[in-house]
């Protein structure tokens, strides 16, 4: 008997992102490989770039690898994607059979969430302080996706507490735990937050990584994250913010492959004797046996009685129950005992 199941298994998220460069046909190449990986979701970035950064907005340091471009306004521009090329990127998807999941980044993108009619929405760690944003994503009762990256536990329970004033249900919520330094240093995950989050706010909790390491996805799954986020490149040395991050087509078969043996592994809560192991009691457990040889009618006593295997008989539990009792029979060494 197994206890891993589809309905309580781990989300698995290929979060795209801007990793198709602004391209629709390497964006529908990724789709592709995030069916072909195993992944449950494919995410996608919403935005326009007027409404989500000024002229100048510097880059981060992470956004400046691999680039010429000279602040975020220039880089976003590059990477944005309009309404009718999303949809098109939705339909693929439902035709590779996974679900398509965008994350809006301003009021306007909120708005296409809805005409598209996805079923959940993912809120970025960037906007888990605004009021506006929020209030509005709240106002869709929809299933939440709270990244919580940069974020300290007073603002993720403030963001909760404006998702549930305007409609959503704690049930709906799920708290991803996030590093958002793209790589992230081994020594700054702190995957045990995931916990704290749990357990203050009673709600579900995941993990969106942006670290290069093998290991998070397991920890990450054996702490009880519900979702795991990860981006997805074609090449890990295509020019662009996130590639380097990112995991390709073989790393990221590999991190759904982990992550489901694990949840193997993990199993459920309750102590059972497992199938592949009952064939095994009796050959290992041991009975009660005669350790000389007795005669009819003599009495059982610790000079003339022990335990071996194999476990066939009266079980060692019993031993003081067998004591002062009259043999039926005579036994000779090593025969089990019988009464």
């Amino acid at each position: 008997m197994t206890h891993y199941t589809k309905k309580n298994r781990t989300l698995i998220i290929a979060e795209i992102g801007v990793n198709h460069n602004g391209k629709i046909e390497l964006a529908k190449k990724l789709i592709n490989l995030a069916s072909k990986a195993g992944a449950d979701i494919v995410k996608f970035q919403s935005y326009r770039t007027e409404e989500l950064v000024t002229a100048k907005s510097r880059l981060a340091e992470y956004q400046k690898k691999k680039s010429n471009i000279k602040n975020q306004f220039q880089l976003l521009k590059k990477y944005e994607l309009n309404e009718n090329q999303i949809k098109s990127l939705q339909k693929f998807a439902i035709k590779k059979k996974i679900e398509f999941l965008l994350s809006p980044f301003d009021l306007e993108s909120i708005k296409l969430i809805k005409k598209l009619n996805c079923k959940r929405i993912k809120i970025p760690s960037g906007e888990i302080n605004n009021l506006p944003y929020l209030e509005k994503i709240g106002e869709l009762k929809k299933d939440v996706i709270l990244s919580s990256g940069m974020s300290s536990i007073e603002e993720i329970g403030n963001a909760i507490k404006i998702l549930l004033k305007k409609g959503t249900k704690k049930k709906q919520i799920t708290v991803l735990h996030c590093n958002t330094s793209y790589p992230s240093p081994a020594k700054d995950l702190n995957l045990k937050a995931m916990r704290s989050i749990k357990d203050k706010f009673n709600v579900k909790v995941g993990y969106s990584d942006h670290s290069n390491n093998s290991e998070t996805p397991i920890i990450a799954v054996s702490l009880g994250a519900s979702i795991f986020e990860k981006h997805l490149t074609l090449s890990r040395k295509m020019k662009g913010p996130d590639h380097s991050s990112s995991f390709d087509f073989k790393l990221f078969s590999r991190l759904v492959k982990n992550i489901r043996n694990t949840e193997i592994i993990l199993g459920g809560n309750n102590k059972i004797i497992s199938e592949s192991e009952k064939k095994n009691i009796n050959l290992v457990r041991k009975s009660i046996v005669a350790s000389q040889m007795i005669k009819k009618n003599e009495k059982f006593t610790t000079r003339n009685i022990t335990t071996k295997r194999p476990g066939d008989g009266i079980s060692p539990m019993n031993f003081k129950k067998i004591l002062g009792k009259k043999a039926k029979k005579s036994f000779l060494k090593d025969e089990i005992i019988f009464v």
